[in-house]
């Protein structure tokens, strides 16, 4: 049985049970406290823990997960992978015990003809809390298992909890048993491989408190709502009904492995045992990168993107102890491609982009293996024939710190051969690394680079910019600058400003930002995070060194993002349809103040004294986007300053200008403007413009912005889906929504005014009820009763007061208590007897909103509270009462 057709049947089940099937989650979670979605419940923490309503009662879904704190134990158990999938069934506060192990119990021992998964009972174990008799007593009588299957464990194993006040209760675990071959008898209490746990059913069902541990805790009662969080791995159930021997060997993940074995000629299962290990690693390891890629994570030093980094050396590695030494990424990728598509397809939709990142990181990361592993090699041998157990601190810092080795990769490396590393050591020197870092910008006090250093470089000739032809110049670095001092290198974990004699990178200036890419050169890469002109001719590129340590004079390549600067190219042109636009239709005195545009997103600002009408905003789109559906040519000619005035050429705002100028016209004379930027060669390549905001930025000054290309096109697709979905939603034809949505609205009013009325006659209708149902406190009448949802403040202060002048002069309060949106309310009056004795409307008040869980007061004859603990009104309203009698006793 196939893995998607697992899951398959697992949501049809549960669908045919009632259940809203719900989509998996990214692998990158909103959570805060988490890098990645660990686990199937993180979607659904906000529903389990109460801070958001459940919009469903009960839900199934099948979740991607990443997990990497056991990633030392990939390859070698037959469970543990980095990606994982989890089929998970919910309750919020629907069904329970009962009903989780039913269900539980029926699909799995269901028939495979019968829509089930065919497990076959005898193969089944059963653990239970070792105090939760009901789930024990469910078991027996729900299944046919018999009590020696049953297992009474502690709340190490049975317990869920997060180790937090709030939630948590006893779990119920299911186990398959591979059979006597895998290890011995004795259930899962044995803790062995042979007992292998599918399916985890967690009975949320009690509040608890004074949290010592994730196991030791307070119990302070039952929950209000229990809630049902089941999970069951995908993998684990594929390996066992597929009859292979580990989640390695499923159809999802076999195909890589293979490949892998092939490539490196191994035979997996045949040979080595570190050698499967290692296959078993290549193949989770590449699936793992291929998801987590096109959940939008991209390899970086940091956070999500350095565990993707992580995970893709490590499968490169693997293939080099394997004795592949070359590019292995595009073969191994595409068969991860195929055999995740048909349960992701965005895996092959999107699969250009994915690939490119994998196959550049792989690039990146086997120069840099090139660089270092000499020298660890050597450091090796020299301790080992040294007679030695232990690599220096210093050795490993040098391999971090100048050729880019990660640290837990040369602490891998060093274990394979049978060494340590003085970790205490290498911590020292990183930790000095940065007080030198801190202690160099205190000194410096945020000062700029040392101009003279800029004026240096600037005498060894004009940086030539190649990007107008190029996206790719070889080049030479002339300089470094490192905290705005010169120096001769930068080495890794650094940033630095690089001066190149030529570079395809351009420099932000004329309202586009600065290109995106990489710098590259022997045994070193430089993530370039800005492009900057200091001074003219001059280009700096502000780099993050990534990858070993880049020195004055050392051969480097400049590489740009080709998606980036396409995009910027078509904002940049549609910056200039939008300019010519505005004058066709304003006239010549809207002149440019101001412009900035990146990939995907245009601004310009203007001057002018008046919002644009939504006329005038749709008479500039349109002349924008007939100038793209004209296709109009986009030239650019080099020429003398007074040429290009001459010619008619719009200089533009901010700008300054030299002897010699760049004119870039679009349709001739249509839009002729100075410009340095890049540019589309065709008006059509822009694609589309979307003109989404008009606003004032000062006085006499307008800023219009656009969308432009694909993020245009998206935009307007959300648009279209929404107003699909309120024309489907409303039976309205697209062209009358704006008049169906008035009428309903004007409805929607007319209906709320008849309700309030309606609602404010229930309440007086109420008054000689709860006049009579006055008690005497002592010699004080008191009227304490709840109203139920629904009845705003105002209407409850006039109940009340009515309730009040019905008592008459004796000595009267009243208390009456209402809950609207969730929240209770407690409005108290006194007439002037009550208060002579005391009673005053403020305080009482003020008392009963505590009990609420809010605050309140007020005069001593009308006042109110109020809180978001709906469920103590009544208890609120008895303390009032119980003030009273207190008071006046």
């Amino acid at each position: 049985m196939k893995t998607a057709e697992i899951a398959q049947r697992f949501l049809d089940y549960f669908e045919k049970n009632n259940h809203t099937i719900v989509p998996s989650a990214s692998l990158v979670t909103d959570d805060p406290a988490l890098l990645f979605t660990v686990a199937g419940m993180v979607p659904f923490i906000p529903y389990l823990s109460g801070v958001v309503p459940a919009p469903y009662p009960r839900a199934a879904d099948v979740q991607k997960c990443i997990r990497t704190n056991d990633i030392e134990e990939v390859g070698k158990t037959p469970r543990h992978g980095t990606f994982f999938q989890m089929l998970g069934n919910w309750s919020f506060g629907d069904y329970f015990k009962e009903d989780a192990i039913r269900y539980a119990w029926e699909l799995l021992t269901t028939s495979e003809e019968d829509g089930g998964l065919g497990f076959d009972p005898k193969d089944l174990w059963v653990t239970v809390y070792e105090e939760d008799d009901e789930a024990h007593d469910l078991w027996r009588t729900l299944t046919d298992l018999p009590e020696e299957r049953i297992q009474r464990l502690g709340k190490d194993t049975n317990y869920w909890s997060t180790g937090l006040p709030g939630p948590a209760g006893p779990c119920s675990e299911i186990f398959f048993d591979r059979g006597p071959e895998y290890g011995i008898d004795g259930g899962p209490a044995t803790d062995d491989d042979r007992y292998v746990e599918i399916w985890n059913l967690v009975f949320m069902q009690y509040e608890i408190t004074n949290v010592r541990s994730k196991y030791d805790f307070d119990i302070v009662g039952e929950l209000p709502a229990k809630n049902i969080d089941t999970g069951m791995g995908l993998e684990r159930i594929a390996f066992i009904k597929q009859g292979v021997d580990n989640m390695y060997e499923t159809d999802q993940v076999r195909p890589v492995l293979d490949l892998a074995a092939k490539l490196a000629g191994k035979s997996y299962g045949a040979e080595s045992h570190e050698d499967d290990v290692r296959l078993r690693i290549v193949a989770d390891h590449v699936r793992s990168s291929l998801m987590l890629l096109a959940d939008g994570v991209t390899p970086s030093n940091e956070g999500r993107g350095y565990i993707l980094r992580r995970i893709m050396r490590r499968a490169i590695r693997s293939m080099r102890l394997l004795g592949v030494e070359g590019p292995t990424f595009p073969e191994l990728f595409a068969a991860s491609r195929d055999a995740m598509k048909e349960s992701y397809p965005e895996v092959a939709s999107d699969y250009a982009r994915l690939s490119t990142y994998a196959i550049a990181e792989e690039q990146t990361f086997l120069r840099t293996l090139a660089a270092g592993s000499a020298i660890l090699d050597q450091s090796v041998m020299d301790a080992k024939s040294g007679g030695t157990t232990t690599l220096s601190g210093s050795e490993a810092f040098l391999l971090h710190d100048t050729y880019g080795f990660p640290i837990d990769l040369t602490l891998e490396i060093a274990e394979e051969a049978g060494l340590s590393v003085d970790r205490s050591a290498f911590d020292a020197l990183m930790q000095e690394q940065r007080a030198r870092a801190k202690a160099d910008a205190r000194a410096r006090k945020g000062a700029i680079a040392d101009q003279s250093a800029y004026r240096d470089f600037r005498a060894k000739g004009e940086t030539v910019f190649t990007g107008y032809t190029d996206l790719e110049t070889e080049s030479t670095v002339l300089g470094i600058l490192v905290d705005g001092r010169s120096t001769d290198h930068a080495v890794q974990g650094q940033i630095a400003e690089v001066v190149l004699a030529e570079t395809a990178l351009y420099a932000e200036s004329g309202g586009q930002v600065a290109d995106k890419g990489v710098i590259v050169g022997p045994g070193y890469e430089l993530e370039v995070l800005d492009v900057q002109r200091p001074v003219p001719g001059l280009i700096s590129h502000t780099v993050e060194v990534t990858t070993g340590e880049v020195s004055v004079d050392a051969p480097a390549t400049t590489v740009v993002d080709a998606l980036n600067r396409h995009a910027a190219q078509q904002a940049h042109s549609a910056t200039h349809l939008v300019h010519a636009a505005i004058r066709d239709t304003l006239g010549k005195s809207a002149t440019q103040t101001g412009s900035l545009n990146r990939a995907g997103y245009m601004r310009f600002d203007f001057s002018w004294g008046a919002a644009l009408s939504p006329e005038t905003r749709t008479e500039i789109e349109d002349i924008a986007n007939n100038a793209v559906r004209d296709n109009l040519e986009v030239t650019t000619r080099v020429m003398s300053l007074d040429e290009a005035k001459a010619a008619g050429a719009m200089a533009l705002f901010g700008e300054k200008y030299g002897d010699t100028v760049r004119m870039v016209d679009i349709g001739g004379p249509w839009s002729r403007e100075l410009c340095g930027g890049t540019h589309v060669s065709r008006s059509a390549e822009i694609g589309l413009v979307n003109l989404v905001g008009e606003s004032s930025v000062g006085a006499s000054n307008r800023r219009v912005e656009a969308l432009v290309g694909l993020d245009a096109f998206r935009d307007l697709a959300a648009e279209r889906a929404i107003v699909s979905q309120l024309s489907t939603s409303l039976k309205t034809p697209r062209d009358q929504l704006t008049t169906r949505i008035a009428e309903l609205s004007a409805s929607l009013k007319a209906a709320e005014k008849k309700i309030a009325a309606f609602e404010a006659r229930a309440l007086t209708d109420r008054l000689p009820q709860l006049v009579e149902s006055a008690t005497a406190v002592g010699t004080v009448r008191v009227v304490a009763q709840p109203l139920g949802e629904g009845a705003s403040t105002d209407d409850v202060r006039t109940l009340a007061l009515q309730v009040r002048d019905r008592l008459g002069s004796e000595a009267a309060v009243v208390a009456l208590g209402s809950v609207a949106n969730g929240r209770a309310t407690v409005v108290v009056v006194t007439n002037d007897a009550a208060r002579e004795r005391g009673l005053a409307a403020g305080a009482l008040a003020k008392a009963a909103a505590g009990v609420l869980g809010g605050g309140g007061g007020g005069r001593p004859d009308v006042a109110q509270g109020g809180g978001t603990d709906a469920a103590a009104l009544p208890q609120a309203l008895d303390g009032i009462v119980a003030d009273v009698r207190a008071i006046t006793a």
